[in-house]
């Protein structure tokens, strides 16, 4: 078989090759997507949902971006919920539960349909290196297929070793074979791996459950989505519910009663699990002062009986239960990803591309941005442009990708909005006015998407002067302050002062004024919720832009890969080791790198102003 020379080839289709090879295609490069089983491209691995707290926000990103997650999410939703809603919007979180068969359905339908995208079933053995850079690599079947730039979204397949019980089981998922060659060949060239592990819960029939017993939790009457574009979404009344539910002290009991044979017990596991999801075993171990912990009981897709249990990750064993499919544990390889730059590309074998995780991160939405980013850059480096870096003050993704650079991690990354010191910046709401333009001016987002961006910004800009001009009087509000526990207005006041108020929306002020609805009347929902949170949130707003600008002189200060740290005598031996294992590139950088305190970013600062 012969094979053309590719710009790019991406290694595993997952969340991170989906959204990777979708990116580099849509910007012109042509992309080989390479998987071990076709039938399972954009497999939802765990559970059937996206997004969620921060989680949602980077849905929203990708999607602003040009990206194809939140288009697929919304189009195989079964219900949409926007959690922390009684917080403030930079809390405001969207999640849907997800068809988990529609979900990887529509991805696939949708890479088909992308000019550019190749697509072959095989395993990648090694990738073809010469000179340290990356051209090609070599699959299962022994052919040498050549390309530009590689991107590997190895997801937990590399030396992936699947744990139920006593069992153990060579596998990146379970029924699917484990990659190998890969770490062992990088190894030798000088790159440093390790082991992590996750793990997922059984699936189990859902005719077996008693729903009478549990929580029902509906979706939202309004479904938002994720999608900026104007993609056919369910309607509310055809949400499918999700119920919470608990363990109890019997429960446990049962469940001890096999921790014997638990490979976490045993020792059989060296990897480490993920802080933020243990394993049921885990959390009756850990937390044995409590009599119960919460389960999420999620349905799989509309037209199916099988129930995904939300809470109940393990590897125990199988025995006298009702499932479709047992619980296990997996471990794999990845790469401490200070071994990357910012473009997410290996700082020692150029054209090498990481994303999702092979660099320690878990779950779809961490994945699938670095997948983004990675397909972005493949394509920049492939025609010799610029690398697209974006900044932690310009969303969640460069978070996480400045907190994988800078800091690493030892146990799987997962994004959550504390990790974020613009978080009221880098909203939900927001996506699109922050992003678009960058990635429209790089040829990824469509006109389509910068016009809606275009009309959204005049539309709020329209909104936020009629509420500075439009004048209220007591009498028309304060029916509605009393009912919101608000004080009395005794004087006329301009509508953009009284929206400041705590407890006062625009919305109930409409609900109250009819004269304010007619002034607002034709302009869509989202502009005027946009108006009114950079009306109600102005001062914060301007505060973080503020913050930003002082700590932009530090990363303005690049730092050139070649700079000698042994010549600066006065810095901690601690900060010495890790400047010189991670080369920061800026002293914004270096000033995040864990174990750095601010004397050493200061003498390194005097150091290179002399």
């Amino acid at each position: 078989m012969i094979f053309p020379e590719y710009d790019v080839i991406v290694v595993g289709a997952g969340h991170a090759g989906c959204e990777a090879a979708a990116a580099a295609a849509n910007l012109g490069s042509k992309v080989l997507l390479v998987t071990m089983n076709m039938q399972t491209i954009a497999q939802m691995s765990c559970n059937p949902a996206m997004g969620g707290i921060a989680k949602g926000q980077i849905v929203r990103e990708i999607d602003a971006m040009g990206g194809y997650s939140g288009i697929v999410t919304d189009q195989s939703m079964i219900q949409f919920r926007m959690l922390n809603r009684s917080k403030g919007p930079a809390m405001w979180s969207p999640r849907t539960q997800n068809d988990r068969m529609l979900f990887a359905g529509k991805w696939r339908e949708m890479l088909e349909n992308t000019p550019n995208v190749d697509f072959y079933q095989d395993m990648i053995r090694s990738l073809i290196i010469k000179d340290n850079r990356a051209c090609g690599v070599i699959t299962g079947l022994g052919h040498h297929i050549q390309s530009k730039s590689v991107v590997v979204t190895s997801g937990t397949f590399l030396n992936g070793i699947i744990h139920i019980g006593e069992k153990q089981l060579g596998g990146g998922r379970i029924s699917e074979k484990a990659a190998t060659g890969i770490t062992e060949q990088l190894v030798e060239l000088g790159m440093e791996s390790d082991r992590l592990k996750t793990g997922t819960p059984p699936r189990i029939d859902g005719r077996s459950l008693d729903y009478s017993k549990m929580e029902e939790q509906k979706g939202d009457e309004e479904i938002v989505g994720f999608s900026y574009l104007d993609v056919p979404k369910i309607r509310p009344d055809q949400q499918r519910s999700c119920y919470i539910t608990y363990t109890n002290e019997k429960v446990h009991e049962i469940l001890k009663t096999g921790f014997d044979r638990s490979p976490m017990y045993q020792g059989r596991i060296e990897g480490v699990g993920p802080r933020y999801c243990p394993s049921i075993e885990d959390k009756i171990n850990r937390f044995a002062d409590r009599d119960r912990h919460q389960l999420f009981v999620e349905p799989e897709g509309f037209n199916t009986v099988e129930i995904y249990v939300n809470g109940f990750s393990t590897s125990l064993p199988e025995e006298n239960c009702r499932i479709f499919r047992p619980g296990y544990a997996i471990e794999y390889d990845y790469f401490p990803p200070t071994q990357l730059k910012y473009s997410l590309e290996t700082k020692l074998i150029a054209n090498l591309f990481f994303a999702g995780q092979i660099n320690g991160t878990t779950g779809y939405e961490e994945a699938a941005c670095q997948g983004l980013m990675a397909g972005i850059n493949a394509h920049q480096k492939a025609r010799e442009l610029e690398p697209v870096i974006l900044k932690r003050s310009d969303a969640y993704i460069g978070v996480l990708i400045d907190d994988l650079i800078s800091k690493g991690t030892d146990e799987p990354y997962r994004m959550f909005t504390s990790r974020a010191e613009f978080r009221t910046l880098l909203r939900q709401d927001n996506a699109d006015l922050r992003l678009t333009e960058l990635s429209y001016r790089l040829g990824l987002a469509s006109q389509e998407r910068m016009d809606k961006v275009i009309a959204k910004r005049e539309g709020v800009e329209k909104v936020k002067a009629i509420l500075k001009d439009f004048t209220i009087e007591p009498a028309d509000i304060n029916t509605y302050f009393e009912s919101v526990g608000s004080a009395a207005l005794t004087e006329k006041q301009k509508a953009a002062k009284i929206v400041l108020r705590p407890n006062v929306d625009l919305k109930g002020m409409v609900q109250a004024i009819p004269s304010l609805a007619i002034a607002l009347q034709g302009i869509v929902p989202d502009v005027i919720e946009q108006a009114e949170i950079q009306v109600k949130y102005e001062r914060y707003i301007e505060k973080e832009q503020e913050i930003v600008q002082r700590m932009s002189q530090l990363e303005n200060m690049q730092i050139p890969s070649s700079f000698d740290y042994d010549k600066v005598h006065a810095l901690s031996n601690e900060a010495l080791q890790k400047f010189k294992r991670i080369k920061p590139g800026t002293l914004g950088q270096a000033s995040r790198i864990s174990g750095v305190n601010p004397s050493d970013v200061q003498i390194l600062m005097v150091y290179m102003g002399r």
